[in-house]
Order: C-alpha cells, then sequence, then structure tokens
C-alpha cells in the first residue's frame, strides 16, 4: 500500500473529495434518508426546455456530436448579448466567451489557466467548499478571509491584511454558497478597489445571480467598468433553468485569460455536450409555457419555510437568515464539543437527515452545519420532524 501511495501525484493527494458530495455517499448505507444536502433544487427542468431538446433529438443529427471546442456560436452570441447587458458594453463573444462545463469547470479552468505553485489566492471564510481544492490542484496557496461571523459580512480589515506580494487572485461568490449572503455595492466596491490597488485578477461565481430575497439586491462586479481587465465571471445555468444534471455554464473574461483557459478546457473535455448547450440556448431564447414552476417563487416560499422550522427550535439552532441562494448555516447549540463532520454524521445515523458539515466551508462555519432549502416543503417538513423528534434527547 505504502507503494501504491508513492505512485500518486502529490497535487491529488493534497485535495479531498468534498463533504458536498461524501454525505449523500455515505448516506446510501442507510435506509430512509430525507436530504438538506446538495444543492439540487426538487424543480424539474421547465418543459419549454425538454421539449425544444426533444424535437432537436429528431431533427439535428449534429446534436449527438462535439460542438466546436468554445461552444456552439449561437449559444455564445446569446451569453455575449446577456453578459453585455449586464455590463453595460458590447461583449465579443468569440474572444470572451467560453462554454464550459458547468460553473465548477469554468472555475477549474480560470484557476488552472491563473494560478502557479506558490500563488496565494483569497477566498472568504466561509467559501464553497470546492474553491480550496481547485487552488490546491493547481498547487496554489489558499488565504481564508474571515466574514463576520454575527451576519457574514465582509471584513475590510480583514481583507486588506490577507493581500501579500504573492497574492494573485480574489474570488468572490455572491449571492453565496453556503452563507446566503449577497454583498452590497459598497462592499463590492472594497474588494474592486484591494484588487486594483494590488493588481490582482477577480475571479466572481455568479451561480445563484438571480436568486435573492426580500429587499436583498445583487450586484455584479460587471458593473465595475475599472475591472474589466482582471474580471473573470463563472456563471451557470444549473440552479437558474433547474439544469444541475444537464453541466452547462460559461466563463466571460478579457481575452488573454480566455485563451489560456481554453486550453485548460481542451485538454481536460474538449467541450460542454452539445446536446447540453443546445438545452441552454433554448433556456436564454425560448418561451416559458404557462405551466412551467416559477422557480425563484418556489424557492421564495422554501425559505420562509425552512425558517420557520428553524424558529421552532431555538435551543438547538441559530442562523443569520439567507437573503440569497439556497442554503442557510445553522449554527447547533447542543452538543458543541462536537466538530460538524460529527454532527453532520450522527445526525444522519440517528434520523436519517443528510446535512453537510460546515467546516468543509471554513473555520468560520466550524460549528454550523449547511441546509439546502432547494428540496420540496415535504422533504424539508419531514426533515425537521426527524430533527425535532431528536432534538427532545438530546
Amino acid at each position: 500500500m505504502i507503494i501504491k501511495q508513492q505512485k500518486i501525484a502529490q497535487r491529488v493527494k493534497n485535495i479531498e473529495v468534498s463533504a458536498i458530495r461524501q454525505m449523500p455517499i455515505l448516506a446510501q448505507q442507510y435506509d430512509d434518508t430525507v436530504s438538506l444536502g446538495q444543492g439540487i433544487p426538487a424543480i424539474p427542468t421547465p418543459a419549454y426546455i425538454r421539449e425544444g431538446v426533444i424535437e432537436l433529438l429528431k431533427s439535428d443529427d449534429n446534436i449527438g456530436k462535439y460542438s466546436l471546442q468554445p461552444g456552439l456560436p449561437e449559444l455564445k452570441q446569446e451569453i455575449a448579448k446577456r453578459v453585455g447587458q449586464d455590463a453595460g458594453r458590447s461583449v465579443a463573444a468569440d474572444e470572451e466567451v467560453i462554454v464550459t462545463v458547468g460553473a465548477m469547470e469554468g472555475l477549474v479552468a480560470t484557476i488552472m489557466a491563473l494560478v502557479e505553485k506558490g500563488d496565494e489566492v483569497i477566498i472568504f471564510d466561509p467559501s464553497y467548499a470546492s474553491y480550496q481544492e481547485q487552488i490546491a490542484l493547481a498547487e496554489g496557496q489558499v488565504v481564508p478571509v474571515p466574514l463576520r461571523a454575527d451576519d457574514w459580512s465582509l471584513d475590510e480589515k480583514a481583507l486588506r491584511s490577507a493581500v501579500t506580494t504573492r497574492t494573485k487572485a480574489i474570488i468572490v461568490c455572491s449571492p453565496s454558497n453556503p452563507t446566503g449572503t449577497v454583498f452590497s455595492r459598497a462592499e463590492l466596491a472594497v474588494i474592486a478597489e484591494v484588487a486594483i490597488k494590488n493588481d490582482l485578477i477577480v475571479i466572481t461565481d455568479e451561480t445563484y445571480s438571480f436568486l435573492t430575497y426580500d429587499q436583498a439586491e445583487f450586484t455584479s462586479l460587471l458593473t465595475f467598468p475599472e475591472l474589466k481587465d482582471r474580471l473573470v465571471v463563472c456563471r451557470s445555468f444549473s440552479k437558474e433553468f433547474a439544469m444541475t444534471g444537464w453541466r452547462v455554464g460559461y466563463i466571460y473574461g478579457p481575452a488573454y485569460i480566455i485563451e489560456q483557459a481554453l486550453k485548460v478546457q481542451d485538454a481536460v473535455v474538449i467541450c460542454a455536450p452539445t446536446i447540453s448547450q443546445q438545452a441552454a440556448l433554448i433556456a436564454l431564447t425560448g418561451k416559458p409555457q404557462a405551466n412551467d414552476v416559477d422557480i425563484k417563487g418556489v424557492l421564495a416560499a422554501r425559505r420562509n419555510f425552512i425558517c420557520q422550522r428553524l424558529d421552532q427550535l431555538p435551543d438547538l439552532f441559530s442562523y443569520t437568515k439567507p437573503a440569497g441562494a439556497y442554503y442557510i448555516l445553522a449554527r447547533y447549540l447542543k452538543k458543541t464539543a462536537w466538530d460538524s463532520d460529527k454532527f453532520a454524521r450522527t445526525l444522519l445515523a440517528e434520523t436519517g437527515v443528510i446535512t453537510i458539515p460546515g467546516g468543509a466551508f471554513g473555520s468560520q462555519s466550524e460549528g454550523c452545519i449547511r441546509m439546502s432549502f432547494g428540496g420540496t416543503e415535504e422533504d424539508i417538513n419531514e426533515a425537521f420532524n426527524r430533527i425535532e423528534a431528536r432534538n427532545k434527547k438530546l
């Protein structure tokens, strides 16, 4: 076994499979589980997308073939229009856009194109678990910047003090997975100013850009023109159009970065699946049907419902109400000597409820578990009925 381990590349041994994926796999050994875990919206891909793809399967012989490596030209044009509207400037589809295998591949292609051994990359703590592994895979160094634990807002002083001469980039996710934070324009302005002052690249994950609640307003870093030559935007069709399994997204950025990220895509996946790209094109250009689900409205209702259930357990959980995305980091107030991995695993074993340990997202969220409210209200209700019953015995 020792010899076998010596044959494995150190850069791979340095990374871990995310707890986001581990917990559902672990749950397979238990009967009758209910999930508040992985971020999959329990909403069908809208009918206009599915039916449009069915028609193409009947008529388009190219749908089962590779597309051009950077993506279908007509899809890239639609993406360029959308990004251009958000940015308030024209976007060159051929030079500044790549269609990717979800936002995840876009992120890793960008990081691999930019980060060299020893480069430091700032991420916020808590932040999406895969950022840490992607940076480590590129042999970079993760520099976590703690968010304020009372409301998960930006700590400007902590950000400024984290920058060194080795800092290459900052990764921003707003609305945030796992906190549900939506950075204000003022907070984003600080990030932009720090990036410009220190000659840093900003990588922004805008997977949940469509999903904010109450009075929260999403602001894209695209609206800061001073970042144009140092900003890469990663977006996904997964959540906005309930297309998680289609695995399609895109990145937009300056041509000098995009052409290098394209090399990574060529080496790893060649292109995003053509059928998924066609589905994405239909998503952007087609007309929703009357019976298609209002995805944002459904998720807003589920957020309110899970908060109601959490409010009924004030002795077990405290939390900050999410302003966006569909996750809550709930701090557990019992068994506090347990780390979050033990808490989540015990909860799974004793109740069948799948959650994600907060420690996967950074040290600031240790002592928390992440709950997704992407599932149905019936599943959320069942999960909390089980948690509530168990709480009486803790």
